[in-house]
């Protein structure tokens, strides 16, 4: 649920309009509902409240560091793949103890800079880099508290971009493996500490059917381990809970929890859960302007101010987003079009063969569900400043980033001497 809704015609994020927001601030823009996101973050962790658990917000989603302080007011911790996103949540005020640092390529300075904040647990994704963490806290002397990311070769069922715990995927331990890797550490690895084990399988999953094969596994992983004298505190069972962009049937983070509880609680095992897109992905909009429609022989084209360099996922992945005229008085008669953006690639759409209100120029268009992977990734492509950031809250609302100026494209760069 989301409390992105029109009042009478006009379109409303909690209780500013969008066209209020938008005459200030300018388009495109990203617009934030910040009922939403706690209303999100409640629905998740009270799924889990007779359970110890931790819910650790995956930053990738969206690391506005507004967006970041709100879930850490409410209590939650944070999954980081790089050591920038450490530096985020450290700037929202994050308590390191409700950290875990996921990624496959963690460099050496990212693993110092972790360890000397004093993280709750890395995940770790491969034998060399398990070896690399022992040898980098032995030279700092500290202990490092691990959990080894196990692939348990289960198939998510989402979009073969997102997944990530198939066998033919970058990440994690193949399950033998994982379990050598861990009695090894125990027995010779004296720099680390066997804190829990994390198993992630994809993103966007709208069945349950994947997680309880994971969990299956993950659970016998357990109690091999224990049996070898790893007694582990943790099971971070990742995210990937997904959520409805057009017409999928995603589920309740309640029923997600029933389930997760069912197969889990006998382990005596504190849960750790990285959501991202259910966080956010539907407490955001991206607002367009229109600049022009074209009509042609074989196709229709409403061409906006956005384009995929704001919102990479219909390029990248040919994801659904809804599409929402900011002014329902707009009584234009519905056409069959493609929303296009006004970068120089085929592959800059929103919307492709969709039947649409026949927009004009000037109109403001909501392109929905757009609070995760939207902004954090985004990019300049185009030479094109990145969007402005906006938060809502209550009646009022806040800019959370400003809109990048030319001058912001090439700050860093730098002709040289003899070149001038």
């Amino acid at each position: 649920m989301h409390f992105f809704d029109y009042k009478e015609s006009k379109f409303y994020a909690d209780g500013v309009s969008i066209e209020k927001i938008i005459r200030e601030v300018g388009t495109p823009c990203y617009i934030y509902s910040h009922k939403t996101l706690t209303r999100h973050y409640h629905a998740f962790d009270e799924a889990f409240k007779d359970m110890p658990h931790l819910v650790c917000y995956s930053v990738k989603a969206n690391s506005n560091i507004a967006i970041l302080k709100t879930f850490v007011k409410e209590g939650s911790g944070f999954d980081i793949v790089s050591g920038g996103e450490l530096y985020r949540a450290l700037k929202a005020g994050a308590n390191p103890k409700k950290i875990v640092y996921s990624g496959v390529g963690k460099r050496e300075d990212e693993i110092e800079y972790a360890l000397r904040t004093g993280i709750l647990m890395f995940n770790v994704e491969s034998p060399e880099e398990l070896r690399a963490l022992n040898e980098i806290a032995g030279r700092l002397k500290k202990k490092a508290s691990f959990a080894i990311r196990v692939n348990p070769d289960v198939d998510p069922k989402t979009h073969p971009y997102i997944s990530t715990g198939l066998k033919k995927n970058k990440f994690g331990i193949e399950t033998n493996q994982a379990i050598k890797e861990y009695v090894y550490a125990k027995s010779h690895l004296k720099n680390l500490i066997p804190f829990g084990v994390d198993c992630h399988i994809g993103s966007q999953i709208t069945q349950l059917s994947p997680f309880i094969d994971a969990l299956n596994k993950t659970r016998e992983i357990i109690v091999i381990l224990r049996r070898e004298g790893v007694d582990v505190q943790y099971l971070d069972i990742g995210g990937g809970l997904g959520i409805t962009y057009k017409d999928e049937d995603a589920p309740h983070p309640s029923k997600y929890g029933k389930v997760v509880i069912n197969e889990t609680k006998t382990l005596g095992v504190t849960l750790i859960f990285e959501p991202g897109r259910v966080m956010v992905g539907n407490a955001g909009i991206l607002v367009a302007k229109v600049l022009y429609t074209k009509y042609g022989m074989e196709k229709n084209f409403i061409v906006v101010d956005a384009a995929m360099n704001d919102l990479a996922r219909p390029s990248l992945y040919g994801s659904y987003h809804s599409i929402k005229s900011v002014n329902k008085q707009n009584s234009a008669p519905a056409m069959i079009a493609d929303v296009v953006g006004p970068i120089c690639e085929s592959g800059d759409f929103f919307a492709k063969d969709r039947e649409i209100s026949a927009f004009q120029s000037g109109d403001l268009m909501a392109i929905m569900s757009a609070g995760a992977y939207g902004f954090s990734m985004s990019s300049n492509y185009n030479s094109r400043p990145r969007a402005a950031e906006v938060m809502v809250k209550g009646n009022r609302f806040y800019i959370i980033r400003d809109r990048e100026s030319y001058k912001d494209l090439i700050k860093g760069e730098k002709i040289p001497k003899d070149r001038r």
